[in-house]
Parts: structure tokens; sequence; C-alpha cells
């Protein structure tokens, strides 16, 4: 069998390949936007991908859906509803773990008085909603003097939000990394206080689950993939999309608390380990496989 991820190109390369091989293909749908439209549905060139999209979702033998919330929008958007599953990613807990602990259940605590440190890991692109977390720490910078916030991941809008930085006054506070590999960025997430993402469009995130299961409390936005795992200041805090009141808010309570902080984060990766760790997604991946090339 095949597997193909994202039907534009590979799912419409597969397609056609298993059917010149006679073998049956399946598809993970990774993001909010399941039919390649841009998220500019009205062009004829999102139209025409998203009708390639659909044929591929149609022809294959099972379309994995990283969320609940994909799974409804290609539900809702194809009509007839094809063969789907939803299989979460999964992290490697014995990569991603608490700082003091390794692969332990816990959340080691850092020491109250070390310098606090908000962490953000994903490209640099409007989407991703790093200037809320920027324009939420100026608001609250005058409470926390030691507060400081680092970017690991590259992108288009780096130089906006470089000059957003000095527009707000905090461009002292905020260090930019740039791409970092796997270790350097488990070694940070270990090393922050919070982590924060308010992502736009997000069909999960999976550096939501590897800081979660480094035991640290994250920061979300509701309506996004990574809702259907966070249960809101139980294992992680959820704000509205674009909420920069509300991030405000979170990180103010967060940050005054190490007991909030270590709870969350006990909880965080106790939700890892059970259930959304590698292992975790290459057993359901492993029964996906058997059950399409027995049929």
């Amino acid at each position: 069998m095949i597997h193909a991820h994202a039907a534009l190109p590979c799912g419409h390369a597969a397609a056609l390949l298993a059917e010149r091989l006679r073998v049956p293909f399946v598809v993970t749908i990774h993001g909010l936007d399941v039919f390649n439209a841009c998220f500019g549905p009205e062009t004829a060139a999102a139209k025409r991908r998203a009708k390639l999209s659909m044929d591929v979702y149609r022809r294959a033998a099972s379309v994995i859906c990283i969320s609940r919330q994909v799974e409804n929008i290609l539900k809702k958007g194809i009509g007839e509803a094809p063969s789907s599953r939803v299989i979460y990613n999964g992290t490697d807990p014995e990569l991603f773990f608490p700082s003091g602990s390794a692969a332990s259940n816990g959340s080691a605590s850092i020491s109250a008085s070390a310098p606090q440190n908000i962490l953000m890991v994903g490209n640099l692109l409007r989407g991703k909603g790093q200037e809320v977390v920027f324009k939420a720490m100026a608001q609250i910078e005058p409470e926390f003097p030691d507060l400081s916030c680092t970017l690991i991941g590259e992108g288009s809008d780096e130089r906006r939000f470089i000059e957003l930085t000095r527009t707000l006054g905090i461009t002292e506070r905020v260090s930019f990394l740039g791409r970092q590999n796997r270790q350097a960025v488990a070694e940070a997430m270990r090393k922050c206080t919070v982590f924060a993402l308010p992502s736009r469009f997000e069909g999960l995130g999976c550096a939501y689950l590897e800081a979660m299961a480094c035991g640290k409390p994250v920061i979300a936005c509701d309506g996004q993939g990574i809702a259907e795992i966070i249960r809101n200041r139980e294992n992680g805090w959820l704000i509205p999309v674009d909420g920069v009141t509300e991030m405000a808010g979170a990180l103010r309570q967060l940050l005054s608390s190490s007991d909030l902080r270590t709870n969350i984060g006990i909880n965080a990766r106790k939700t890892i380990l059970n259930g959304l760790t590698l292992r975790d997604q290459v057993r359901q991946l492993n029964d996906l496989y058997c059950e399409v090339t027995r049929s």
C-alpha cells in the first residue's frame, strides 16, 4: 500500500500510482486547509485544487485526519463522506521530557529565582499568532522585570515581528533563534517557564504536544485542533483567537504561580503518556494498514 501526506501533490500522485500498481493508498490531512484552497476558495486555481483534493479523498482507501476538527471540515466540504479516521500526531516522551527528570511522569519545577521565559516554536508567519504574545507581553512586562521571550523558527514575517517588538518597546526581551534541531528545541522547552503559540489555523500542532511532554503549561487558541487535547486550566490553557487581553491574563496567572504551572505541567505530561506518544500513533497506523491491505 501507499501512504501519502496531503492531497496535493503527494495524494494525487499516490492515487495515480496506486491505480497502476493495483494497491490501496491512504492519505493524511495535516492542516485545516483540507481542500488546498490556501484560504482563498473563490479563485479559479483554488477551485481546481479543491476538485483535485476531493477526487483524491474519494479514491483513497482511508483518509487520516490529525484531529476531529480536520475530519469535520472534510465531511462538511466533500458532500459524500469518504472513509476517514482520526489519528492524532504523537510525540517522543523520551526526547521531550521534564527538566531534571528524564522520561518521568511528573514535571520538575525550575527554581523560583530563575528568570522567566516564554517560548514560541513555529514558522514566523502571521497565522501562528506570535504578535499576540508580543502585545500581551508589553502589557505585563512591568510586573515581571526578568521576563524574556524566545522564538524558534523562521519565516517571511520575521522582519515584521522584529519591528513590532521595537514598536512595543520589548526588543531587548525577545530573542529570535531561527531554525533549531530537535534536541535544541527539546532543551529550550525544558528551560522555558511557559510555552505559548496562539495559532489561528492549526489542525493540531506537534509543538504543543512536545511542550506538554516536557511538563510545561501550554497556551493555545480555542477552536483549533489542540482544543481536543487541552482541558482549559487543567492540562493547558485556551484563549480566543487574537485574544491579547486573554493572553495577558493567562501569562500573568501562570508566571505568578509556580504551583499552578507545576500542576498543569504534570497533567500535561500525563496526557501525552496516556495516548499521544509516537508508539500510540504507530499502533493506530499499523491497525489501519492491516485493515486496508486485507480488504
